[in-house]
């Protein structure tokens, strides 16, 4: 079983109890972060959005059923007033919890069904644990998702094209790419970076980061750039866990090889997750 697996065991049973990801993502042993990147590569959904679905779905079913009363379906799952409730229903489906028991049918909102993740498809890479030293970076930030991904090689197109040459003091090497650890709507800032030899405070939009030094451990992507996705699928989902290993919540780091080609995507990187520093402990 994948962990974004046990993560729906976890919600689909617990459906009347108070989550949040860091619940979930204790029961499933890992921390927030590798929680929120695992079920985010392998579904599509962030952690809390699909929570809040299914939850919603499953009272609209009891709802249209003829459940008596509102408040006690909001309160069996997980709302904890009529107010709340009706305005989590009205932003998923655009109808009240009143309209839909009053119709007496479903049709007319989408629900969303239980998923069913088949993952493992994709060779499950080894890891290679290495130390990094401090880094200082300078690059372009841009807020992103898992359904906005594919926005990212445009973006490394404006910071390339429109930004990297004035950058000054820049370190020797190829930029690197930055993922922000996911927040509890899936959504995080990917950066477009060079490495700097001195710190500085550069002209906006740039914006600067300093990576502490830790252990990572780092995967090779050895395929075209745009299947990165099923790497970093196996690697939260399968990889991590069969070594043993906690991703910690802090940013992932993606190192271009000394042959990758921008114009094809052709020539591979490297994935660097940061690990708990102490076992699996959070």
């Amino acid at each position: 079983m994948s962990l974004a697996d046990k993560a729906l065991w976890v919600m689909e049973r617990n459906s009347s109890r108070e989550l949040t990801l860091g619940s979930i993502a204790a029961a499933c042993e890992v921390s927030r972060s590798h929680l929120a990147n695992a079920f985010g590569t392998a579904s599509g959904w962030p952690v809390m959005a699909y929570l809040r679905a299914r939850r919603l779905s499953e009272a609209a079913k009891r709802l249209a059923a003829g459940a008596p009363d509102i408040l006690t379906v909001a309160l069996e799952f997980g709302y904890g007033s009529h107010e709340a409730f009706t305005r989590a229903f009205r932003e998923q489906f655009g109808a009240t919890p009143e309209e839909i028991r009053n119709s007496g049918s479903t049709e007319r909102i989408e629900l969303v069904a239980p998923l069913r993740l088949t993952n493992g498809c994709a060779r499950t890479p080894i890891p290679t644990l290495r130390e990094l030293r401090r880094l200082r970076l300078v690059g372009l930030s841009a807020p992103c998702s898992y359904e906005s991904a594919i926005g990212i090689p445009a973006q490394w197109q404006a910071f390339m094209c429109d930004h990297y040459a004035d950058i000054p003091d820049k370190a020797p090497g190829i930029p690197i790419g930055v993922c922000r650890a996911p927040d509890e709507d899936g959504c995080f800032e990917y950066m477009c970076a060079t490495e700097v030899s001195t710190a500085c405070v550069p002209r906006k939009p740039l914006a600067a980061l300093e990576i502490e030094p830790r252990g990572y451990a780092v995967f090779e992507h050895r395929d075209h750039v745009s299947t990165i996705f099923d790497t970093y699928t196996a690697i939260w989902n399968m990889a991590l866990p069969a070594a043993g290993l906690n991703a910690a919540n802090g940013p992932v780091l993606e190192f271009h090889n000394d042959d990758f080609d921008p114009g094809t995507g052709l020539g591979g990187l490297t994935i660097w997750i940061p690990l708990e520093r102490e076992g699996r402990g959070r």
